[in-house]
């Protein structure tokens, strides 16, 4: 099940049932089935707040994905991925006016970046960005 929830900031105009689709047809093309996957959209505060409470780190970001997969793995779901996925509104606006990309396109790319690391892609070794980014491009196609 994929849930859309907001903190702090109005729902984006994103398309949810297709949104949702889009994400489970990412994670059948990765081999995995979607278990459950919350959306926390928020603003600036509340993503540095979540980021530093839980992740001692002290920055904005655009998303910080908490990763439930060892649970379903736990529960002999091998093949499910999970998670919680705070997304900063204000960030990936900002983010999208800095690349001169639109605001639903950095936004589509974030909401499935976050899928992307439930499904085991990194982004922080070397070599790792440019698998993402790919990883990233493939999944927008496909969304069509």
């Amino acid at each position: 099940m994929i849930s859309y929830h907001i903190d702090g900031v109005k729902m984006p105009a994103i398309r949810r049932r297709d949104t949702s689709a889009w994400i489970k047809a990412v994670a059948a093309a990765h081999g995995k089935k979607v278990g459950s996957i919350a959306y926390i959209f928020c603003n600036d505060e509340k993503i540095l707040e979540v980021n530093r409470q839980y992740l001692q780190h002290d920055y904005y970001t655009d998303i910080i994905t908490f990763d439930y997969c060892e649970d379903e793995l736990l529960m002999g779901r091998p093949d499910t991925i999970s998670g919680d996925l705070f997304i900063s509104l204000d960030t990936v606006r900002s983010n999208a006016e800095q690349q001169g990309t639109a605001y639903e396109e950095e936004l589509h790319r974030v909401i499935i970046h976050g899928v992307l690391h439930l499904l085991g892609i990194d982004d922080k070794g070397p070599g790792e960005r440019e698998k993402m980014e790919a990883a990233e491009n493939k999944a927008l196609e496909m969304r069509g």
